[in-house]
C-alpha cells in the first residue's frame, strides 16, 4: 500500500478488503485491518507498530501462532504453515465482519478526542488496541508485546494531533 492511506475508508477498502481476499475470507476482520495498517508504508500507526516490532510478517506470525493455540485448546494439533494456502476469489467482495465494527466504534470513542472528527489510521489502532478480547489480543499477547505501552504511545500520537 502507499503512503496515502490516510482514512478509515482507504485502509478498509484498499487494505483490509485485500488481505481479507488473500485469505479467502467471507468478512473483514480485525486482524485483515491490522494487517493493513502495518503494511502501509509511511504511515504513522504502521511506523508505531514497527517500533513495539510488529511488521506485517510478525503480525502474519502472531495470527498463526493463535489460531494453532486456539485450535490446540480443543484438542487439535496443527501447524498453519504446513496448510494448503487459501485460493482467493476476486470476484468475491468481503463484507465488513462484526470484530471490525467494534473496532471502529472504539476508534470513534478513543481518547484523547483530539485531531477532529476524522478517522485515521492511529485511531483506527486505538480502536484495534482498546479490545481487550479477540483473536488480534491474543495474538498480540503471544507476541509478547506490550499492549498498554504501544496503546500510550498511540495515545501521546492522537494528544499531538496525529490521526
Amino acid at each position: 500500500m502507499s503512503s496515502d492511506a490516510k482514512d478509515v475508508r482507504t485502509i478498509l477498502v484498499r487494505g483490509a478488503r485485500e488481505m481479507a481476499r488473500r485469505e479467502g475470507s467471507r468478512t473483514i476482520e480485525a486482524e485483515h485491518v491490522l494487517l493493513a495498517v502495518a503494511a502501509t508504508a509511511g504511515d504513522p500507526a504502521a511506523r508505531l507498530l514497527a517500533d513495539a516490532g510488529l511488521t506485517e510478517d510478525t503480525i502474519r506470525a502472531a495470527l498463526d501462532r493463535e489460531w494453532e493455540d486456539s485450535l490446540a485448546v480443543a484438542g487439535i494439533a496443527v501447524r498453519a504453515g504446513l496448510l494448503p494456502q487459501a485460493t482467493p476469489d476476486h470476484s468475491r467482495d468481503p463484507g465488513i465482519g462484526e470484530s471490525v465494527r467494534l473496532l471502529l466504534e472504539r476508534a470513534l470513542n478513543a481518547e484523547p478526542k483530539a485531531g477532529g472528527t476524522r478517522i485515521g489510521s492511529v485511531r483506527i489502532l486505538a480502536g484495534i488496541l482498546d479490545a481487550g478480547r479477540g483473536r488480534v489480543a491474543r495474538a498480540l499477547q503471544a507476541a509478547g508485546v506490550d499492549r498498554a505501552a504501544l496503546r500510550a504511545r498511540v495515545a501521546e500520537a492522537l494528544a499531538r494531533g496525529v490521526r
